[in-house]
Order: structure tokens, then C-alpha cells, then sequence
């Protein structure tokens, strides 16, 4: 009787092309939900899977992923009008990422 041998570990560069029916921001968890990376966001009180991330998801993603021209930021640093922090990300930035995703 042979033993399967274990599969080597899929890079992650090739795990996001392989994933590219979803979107890119389920690559960073939802912290509007709860959801881990890689997994869909659901709605508790329904216990609902959602076919779309949520919108604080996205953010997050965008935030993670790209600089933003409005404000010039780099990554990971939150969007700012006029020193204030935002709660979100300036819409150029969900370009930028949406580009680099691309």
C-alpha cells in the first residue's frame, strides 16, 4: 500500500490567481463582521452569507493595499481630509487599489 506524499504549500501570489472570482478585499478580514480572510461576510442576526464584501471590507482593503493621490498616503496609513482622519478611504484610493489588483 502506497502513503500520499503532502502537497507543497501554495504560494500566495498563486493561491489570489486562482481565487480571482472573488473579490480582492476578501483578502483581508471584515471588521464590520468578523469574517476571516478568505472567507465571505455574513449578516449574524441571520447567520446569511453575502455574495459581496462589506463596504468597512473594502475599505480596509484599499487601505491595506495602495497609496492614496488625494491625500498621499502609503499603504496602511488611514486617509485624512485636512489632518482628520477619515472613517474611510478617498474614492481615488479605491481606484489605485482596484488598478493594482488588476
Amino acid at each position: 500500500m502506497t502513503t500520499r506524499q503532502p502537497s507543497a504549500p501554495m504560494p500566495d501570489s498563486l493561491r489570489h490567481v486562482l481565487r480571482a472570482k472573488q473579490h480582492p478585499a476578501r483578502s483581508v478580514a471584515c471588521p464590520h463582521c468578523g469574517a476571516a480572510e478568505h472567507r465571505p461576510c455574513i449578516v449574524r442576526t441571520r447567520n446569511r452569507v453575502l455574495t459581496q464584501p462589506h463596504p468597512q471590507r473594502v475599505s480596509a482593503w484599499a487601505q491595506t493595499v495602495a497609496c492614496c493621490p488625494q491625500c498621499q498616503v502609503t499603504p496602511t496609513v488611514p486617509c485624512h481630509d485636512e489632518g482628520r482622519a477619515r472613517l474611510t478611504v478617498h474614492s481615488r484610493r479605491y481606484e489605485e487599489a482596484e488598478s493594482t489588483a488588476a
